[in-house]
């Protein structure tokens, strides 16, 4: 079953590459969506696919990068809508 959902990740996770390993782990995880920084420091993200998949990377931004310290990830599932086709990291809340 696919699956839709939207996580913010907390902690020390800008300045540390958090985005770009979340694109890389999410072409490995097979994992449409986007991910991007907030203004107050944390990361936000849309992940888009295979349940199974989609959970695989929620663990992964539990740990991120060997830089980051994650000290929360709060998610929700959303209704899927299959509009994500491929990652991107977006730049809107630089």
């Amino acid at each position: 079953m696919k699956i839709r959902v939207t996580a913010v990740i907390r902690g020390l996770v800008q300045g540390v590459a958090f985005r770009h390993h979340t694109a890389q782990q999410a072409a490995l995880n097979g994992v449409a969506g986007w991910v991007r920084n907030r203004p107050d420091g944390s990361v936000e993200a849309c992940f888009e696919g295979e349940e199974g998949d989609v959970h695989a990377q929620l663990e992964w931004c539990r740990r991120g990068p060997a830089a980051a310290r994650v000290e929360a990830v709060d998610w929700r599932e959303e209704p899927y809508t299959g509009e994500c086709t491929g990652f991107r990291i977006r730049y809107d809340h630089d």
